[in-house]
């Protein structure tokens, strides 16, 4: 798939919300932490760096190398993602007066640039940070003000290179959706076609393909993922797919025989295996909860 988008989490409690934003743009995205990138980055067209509970003027801050992703991607920097492209490209952040939590509304949107289209002054965002951009680097274009952070958002010049101090993933920022389309869609030219119909079908599609006419024996739990991947291969290898769902003794009440009539009417070839007396007998006299977990990893 070549189709998409790289996000760098830095450990921000709102990363896994850029990946659902993105997602509602039927655009597919990864995370990956800040210190794994992809060895082969080709695959994606666009990378967006997630906010952090950390400082850029800390000794303990992030600094992932960017030399492969600066300048020949799209590349989008969100709340510490915007003080890291700042900091270290020669502009200054420094602590701020007060800590900028909560609502805010732009006072100065820049007109005529694309990250910006439809995008007003008085519309709300959300910020979240500590630390504030006092200065912008060299060679960058400020793109947008609130009345207390003047440097709420930015581009470096010549290069598809974008930052905002604010968080547009949050229900809060009313226009942040409209933002990561800009950026997404009118800038790196994502195509919008990721879909849960589109997933299933390649999904089915690789399975076919690596698993050919092998069989494929399958633990279910009765918990949704693992009933999603027994969907899956089902439509992908059929007859060639046995399942097995174990009854260990701790399920609730007739839950054993519920789960199982489920599966059957999913049309899934499951066995059921009734191991209830095997699991209790190792784990009588034990009343540590810890113990008691790797007990039932362990049979």
């Amino acid at each position: 798939m070549q189709n998409k988008v790289l996000i760098l989490d830095f450990g921000s409690q709102y990363t896994q919300l850029i990946g659902r934003r993105v997602r509602e743009l039927n655009i597919f995205s990864e995370i990956k932490p800040y210190n794994k990138l992809p060895k082969d980055l080709s695959e994606y067209k666009a990378v967006i760096l997630s906010g952090s509970p950390l400082s850029v003027r800390g000794d303990d801050a992030v600094h992932p190398d960017l030399s492969e992703i600066r300048g020949k991607k799209p590349l989008l920097g969100v709340c510490y993602g915007a003080q890291y492209l700042a900091h270290f490209n020669g502009g200054s952040v420094e602590k701020s007066n007060t800590r900028e939590y909560g609502r805010a509304n732009l006072s100065f949107v820049v007109e005529n640039d694309p990250f910006l289209d439809k995008i007003s002054t008085g519309s709300q965002v959300w910020m979240s940070h500590a630390d504030t951009i006092k200065h912008l680097p060299e060679n960058t274009t400020l793109l947008a003000s609130t009345h207390d952070v003047e440097n709420a958002a930015f581009k470096f010049d010549g290069e598809e290179t974008y930052a905002i101090q604010f968080h547009p993933e949050v229900y809060h920022s009313t226009d942040g959706k409209q933002v990561l389309e800009n950026f997404l869609v009118k800038i790196a030219k994502m195509e919008q076609s990721w879909t849960p119909d589109a997933f299933v079908d390649k999904t089915v599609a690789e399975l076919k393909e690596k698993i050919g006419n092998e069989k494929v024996i399958l633990g279910l739990s009765g918990g949704v993922d693992s009933s999603v991947a027994a969907v899956l291969l089902h439509k992908a290898i059929g007859k060639n797919l046995h399942c097995i769902f174990v009854n260990n003794g701790l399920l609730r009440k007739n839950e054993y025989t519920e789960v199982l009539k489920q599966y059957e009417g999913m049309g899934l070839n499951v066995k059921g295996v009734d191991a209830s007396a095997r699991f209790l007998n190792d784990l009588a006299g034990e009343s540590d909860p810890e113990t008691k977990r790797k007990i039932i990893g362990r049979v």
